[in-house]
């Protein structure tokens, strides 16, 4: 019998990152996880997992959980920071780092980057040019050897905390919308990226860059977006238009309270500019091939199922 193959994966511990390593184990995989301590969590709880300590500063780490393996992962990186250098520091240094460990130590293996749809646009913020950055990397330490980048869209399904803003906009009588043109954003659940992930990581195609969602690749409007939500908690907010020079001050206010509470927050000046960007329905051009990986999971019932987690994790009492 031989053993299974290794999946060598960073933010395994993460929102993301846990169904991506519950998807490989279900195929098989032997997962080597980088880790700063043991993780504890129900997703994870029944996986064997090889852990590695350190992160993706420790060179000595990267190197152990880089050899031996046939796929090498990438779902570590910032969603919020207080400054552009912790961006950069972690999406685009330590992407580059793990590169590097790869070229040196693991050149026959396969590289999955999971980067973000902001990258198309890296002018936006400093997160979206710290993701592009850390694609660029990619591309440029790794040239010709066995490598794809993932942007998903926005990722949402249970554990998820970063949604409950939207929650409890979709709770109330009245939320806000931008003026016209209306916002569009694409979602998919976690467990349906983690399968595409888990798709792409024994091979298929390399030296490209696949944008995914679900079944509506041409996106939701907000509108949609928080009555979908809304009905699944048994309320339809109505909707409140909004300029953009409102939604502007608001960004910048959210800024001021992080400062003086030293902690990051998701929503600023910087994201306010992607949310202003409007159109984030991915490429069609980019899609994975259908031979490879569709989704499966509508945002109805995926919706649904996150506002069940939602309620049995207490968060609808607050």
């Amino acid at each position: 019998m031989t053993a299974p193959l290794v999946a060598a994966v960073t933010g395994g511990t993460g929102f993301l990152g846990r169904y991506i390593v519950a998807a490989l184990a279900a195929s098989g995989w032997k997962v080597r996880l980088l880790t700063r301590r043991a993780p504890l969590h129900p997703l994870l709880s029944e996986i064997p997992l090889e852990l590695v300590l350190g992160d993706l500063g420790d060179s000595s780490a990267l190197c152990r959980l880089v050899t031996g393996a046939s796929v090498i992962i990438h779902a570590a990186g910032l969603v919020k920071a207080r400054s552009a250098q912790e961006f950069f520091a972690i999406n685009a240094d330590g992407t580059r780092r793990l590169a590097e460990a790869m070229a040196r130590n693991a050149v026959a293996a396969r590289f999955v980057l999971i980067s973000s749809q902001a990258a198309r646009h890296p002018h936006l913020s400093a997160y979206a040019a710290s993701k592009r950055a850390g694609e660029d990397a990619i591309i440029a330490i790794l040239g010709t050897t066995s490598w794809v980048i993932l942007r998903p869209c926005v990722v949402y399904g249970p554990w998820d905390i970063e949604g409950l803003a939207m929650m409890r906009m979709a709770r109330r009588s009245i939320a806000p919308a931008m003026t016209k043109p209306e916002l569009r954003i694409a979602l998919i659940h976690a467990r349906d990226a983690a399968t595409a992930i888990a798709a792409l990581s024994p091979g298929g195609p390399s030296h490209a860059v696949f944008e995914i969602s679900d079944e509506r690749i041409d996106g939701y409007g907000w509108a949609e977006l928080l009555a979908t939500i809304g009905d699944a908690l048994g309320n339809r907010p109505r909707m409140l238009h909004v300029p953009d020079l409102l939604l502007s001050a608001a960004g910048a206010a959210s800024d001021g309270l992080a400062t003086l509470s030293g902690k990051p927050a998701i929503f600023g000046r910087a994201k306010l500019r992607e949310i202003l960007h409007r159109d984030w329905a991915p490429d069609r051009k980019m899609r994975l091939p259908d031979a490879l990986w569709a989704p499966h999971i509508t945002l109805q019932s995926g919706i649904a199922e996150t506002v069940a987690w939602w309620k049995s994790a207490g968060y609808l009492r607050v």
